[in-house]
């Protein structure tokens, strides 16, 4: 069982990136582009619940529906990830306000955004592609949820662990991930040693001969 309280207090996106790599997972690293929309974000840990949306030329249906839908279904650490044309803005303050209620964690988004200065009030962290004031009703449709989901060269799958600050994201399998997370924290405690070290005036030769971790 993942301790997420004890990761989300130790760990962030390069550590985890670096255990990935030590189990031989060498491109669980999103590329780069996404930037944080709330300054100074809080790490996003939780498990992926991977979305997809494509431009459309009109609504069909009634609106919103499919968002509502997703958005509703969100449980408690689930993490927005989400891949959609950039034609409007995927996701905003309401819907973010909705997702935290539900207790979802964050939200990684390869694609548009608004109710940027709404969602800084609310605390809520995202990760987006860029902002844009206009609305996706008639413009973007969700034609996939919760199926596995190619986003900037990591293939996402819901449940997987999702680490995401202002580094970029790292995308754990389910499979390994509590391997991962083990080694995870047991490195930013090193790290930590190391960096007391060094602040009290040892030379970086002898931190790395000390605790092997740059």
């Amino acid at each position: 069982m993942i301790d997420l309280a004890l990761l989300r207090t130790v760990a962030y996106s390069a550590v985890v990136s670096d255990c990935c790599d030590q189990v031989g997972l060498r491109h669980q690293t999103l590329q780069a582009g996404l930037r944080p929309i709330v300054a100074d974000m809080s790490v996003i840990v939780g498990f992926a619940r991977p979305v997809r949306a494509v431009a459309v030329e009109r609504a069909e249906g009634p609106p919103y529906a499919a968002e509502v839908a997703y958005i509703d279904s969100l449980e408690a650490d689930d993490v927005v990830v989400a891949l959609t044309d950039p034609v409007g803005a995927f996701w905003g303050e309401l819907f973010s306000t909705a997702a935290m209620a539900r207790g979802a964690a964050g939200a990684v988004i390869d694609g548009l955004v608004r109710d940027t200065r709404l969602i800084a009030a609310l605390g809520w962290p995202i990760l987006a592609r860029g902002t844009r004031p206009t609305d996706s009703l008639g413009r973007l449709s969700i034609v996939e949820s919760d199926a596995p989901l190619e986003i900037l060269g990591v293939t996402v799958t819901r449940g997987d662990l999702v680490v995401a600050d202002a580094d970029g994201t790292v995308v754990v399998p389910a499979a390994v991930a509590d391997e991962v997370v083990a080694r995870a924290i047991v490195k930013a405690t090193t790290e930590s040693s190391a960096r007391s070290m060094l602040l009290g005036g040892a030379y970086l030769r002898d931190a790395w001969e000390r605790f092997k971790v740059l």
